[in-house]
């Protein structure tokens, strides 16, 4: 029912920034949690930023005041800019949304960010 397709990643410097974005479609939903997932090669995957229907956001302490997530004024999109980058932020980064009232999960297919100088 929803499609999620991840743009923006790309190799970056220490200290460079990139911003990631993720367009859904397929459907036109109400009440729904949106966030950026990474995976880092030999990590677990882990939670990077979520935003919820009604505005709340859930940053991993790792990326406080470093990343931000936000939603575009047509609410068919997700963004996460990305500061500061360091290299342990090097990842495969998918964009994740949770239907609230069917609990129906979607995945993007991943986009990569590489940190290295």
């Amino acid at each position: 029912q929803v499609q999620l397709v991840e743009s923006g990643g790309g190799l970056v410097q220490p200290g460079g920034s990139l911003r990631l974005s993720c367009a859904a479609s397929g459907s036109i939903f109400n009440s729904f949690r949106m966030g950026w997932y990474r995976q880092a090669p030999g990590k677990q995957r882990e939670l990077v930023a979520r935003l919820s229907s009604g505005g709340s956001t859930n940053y991993a302490d790792a990326v406080k005041g470093r990343f931000a997530i936000s939603r575009d004024n047509t609410k068919n999109t997700v963004t996460l800019q990305m500061n500061s980058l360091k290299p342990e932020d090097t990842a495969v980064y998918y964009c994740n949304l949770v239907e609230l009232t069917t609990r129906k999960e979607y995945w993007g297919q991943g986009t990569q960010v590489t940190v290295s100088s």
